[in-house]
Formats: C-alpha cells, sequence, structure tokens
C-alpha cells in the first residue's frame, strides 16, 4: 500500500468525518481517478514528435494511453473531425495512488517557482485541475532523450459534494494548495 493511500485511511478519513459529521467511512469523500490528457494538435504534422509524447505519457503514468480525436471540424485550429488532437490516460487503483504519491512528492518539489496550487483550481465538485507546464519534473523522463517539451493537465476527480469538501480532502492529503 503506498504511503498516500496509507495516509488517506488513517488520517484523512477520521479528521473528515469529525470535521463534516459523517457518521459512515463511505460517506467521506475519496479519489475516484485521475486523469491525464496533453493536447497534440501543434505537433500533428509531425509523427515522431506525437510518438515522443505519446512514450512520455506511457512512462510517466505506467500505462498505454489513448489517442483522442476532434469531435467537430474547426477551421481556425485546422482540424478536421476524426483527427487524432490529443493523448489522455485514465488512472484508477493502485496506479492512480502510485502516480498521486510521485505527482505529490517527487514531481511538484521540482517544479521552478513553485508557489502552491490555487484554490481556484479546485471546481464546485470538489475535482482538483492541475496545469503543468513542463512534462520534465516527472522523474521517470530523462532529460538528455527530449526534444520537445509539452504541457499537460492533471485532473482528480473525487466523489466530494461541495468545493469545501474537495478542499479539505487535498489539504489533508498534502497537496501544497495556497491559503
Amino acid at each position: 500500500m503506498t504511503k498516500i493511500k496509507q495516509q488517506y485511511n488513517k488520517e484523512v478519513v477520521p479528521n473528515m468525518k469529525k470535521k463534516f459529521g459523517f457518521k459512515n467511512d463511505l460517506e467521506v469523500p475519496r479519489i475516484e481517478k485521475v486523469v491525464i490528457n496533453s493536447g497534440v494538435g501543434r505537433f500533428i504534422k509531425d509523427a515522431n514528435l506525437v510518438k515522443e509524447i505519446f512514450d512520455s505519457i506511457q512512462s510517466i503514468v505506467g500505462q498505454k494511453p489513448v489517442m483522442t480525436k476532434a469531435k467537430t471540424s474547426i477551421v481556425g485550429f485546422k482540424t478536421r473531425e476524426g483527427l487524432e488532437i490529443g493523448i489522455k490516460a485514465t488512472l484508477r487503483g493502485k496506479r492512480m495512488w502510485d502516480f498521486l504519491d510521485r505527482l505529490i512528492n517527487s514531481a511538484i518539489p521540482r517544479v521552478r517557482d513553485f508557489q502552491g496550487i490555487n484554490q481556484s483550481s479546485i471546481d464546485a465538485s470538489g475535482n482538483l485541475n492541475i496545469g503543468i507546464k513542463e512534462h520534465m519534473i516527472f522523474p521517470e523522463i530523462i532529460a538528455e532523450n527530449v526534444k520537445s517539451v509539452f504541457s499537460l493537465q492533471v485532473i482528480v476527480v473525487t466523489t466530494a459534494k461541495s468545493r469545501e469538501e474537495g478542499k479539505e480532502l487535498f489539504k489533508l492529503l498534502k497537496l501544497p494548495i495556497k491559503e
């Protein structure tokens, strides 16, 4: 069992039950899944760069991601319906907890001039959206092998019913949320 999952079971559940008056452990908000995605629209003409991004995301998340396709054609972005314009991976279970542990303890501390995650990153349903400008902050990426730097989005989906519950869940999990 990962460190962050143990922390959730031993610290988060009792504290959340006390603060919000939950009577049952199953009422406490939990992390349902983590979705990692990146747009490759600007690299679409170079298949080698798209493959490099695909391989980088695969090494970061530990499973094979999927290509996402455009739902509609947009002339301004030069996309056609059905064109592969993104890469995403959905993590659940053990892989999800492992990724969160690496994100909190290894990747986020490597960000230059990091001041904390804004509270506005937590939506009304208690989900967290983090934008990462450089994928090279993850320890799995070897900087010498990188030809192009790309950004990704990490979405942590919870079962929280409100923004306050989600904010408290992330603070108890020791995510660096700004006050």
